[in-house]
């Protein structure tokens, strides 16, 4: 009969030979990738609303919650995708954060709190722009999402390179 090897991968469901804390800063990692590929399409998204749609008449002048609400349910539907990907950004960045948390890196703390701080910016500069239309709104969350892609690509270096999770045979 031959020797047969068995090789413990690190999918879920199988047994890893990964310590909890490198499974930890692989999870930060992926969140944080994760969020700065929101970020890019929320970039483009907001850059088309800027550009393309218009935005009701109806919603300006309403304040920043019905602004939001009025952006999610109405015309133009790239301004609600747009929403929606601010809302789901706002998650990422609770989920980022408490990862950061769980790992225990303080820089990785410190980049998603900030990140997280530049995406709730963002997303209250663009109510006031549905509401009130100001250009200078819409400056805000350019400019803040930009700083929120930076909080979140500093994880991806403060965190290192993912170690290689070794493979163990056993006969």
């Amino acid at each position: 009969m031959p020797n047969i090897k068995a090789i413990t991968t690190d999918r879920p469901g199988r047994p890893s030979s990964a310590s909890p804390q490198a499974r930890r800063q692989s999870a930060l990692r992926k969140n944080s990738v994760g969020i700065c590929v929101m970020l890019l399409a929320q970039y483009g998204l907001g850059m088309g609303v800027n550009l393309y749609a218009q935005v009701p008449a109806a919603d300006r002048g309403a304040g920043l919650a019905a602004a939001l609400g009025r952006a999610l349910t109405s015309e133009p539907a790239v301004l609600a995708v747009h929403a929606v990907l601010g809302l789901l950004m706002l998650v990422a960045g609770v989920s980022v954060l408490t990862r950061a948390v769980f790992a225990r890196h303080r820089r990785a703390i410190a980049a998603s709190a900030a990140g997280l701080a530049a995406i709730i910016a963002a997303a209250v500069s663009g109510a006031a722009f549905v509401s009130n239309g100001q250009a200078g709104a819409s400056m805000a969350m350019a400019i803040l999402t930009g700083v929120a892609l930076l909080c979140y690509v500093l994880i991806l270096f403060a965190t290192g390179a993912p170690a290689a999770i070794p493979r163990v045979t056993r006969s």
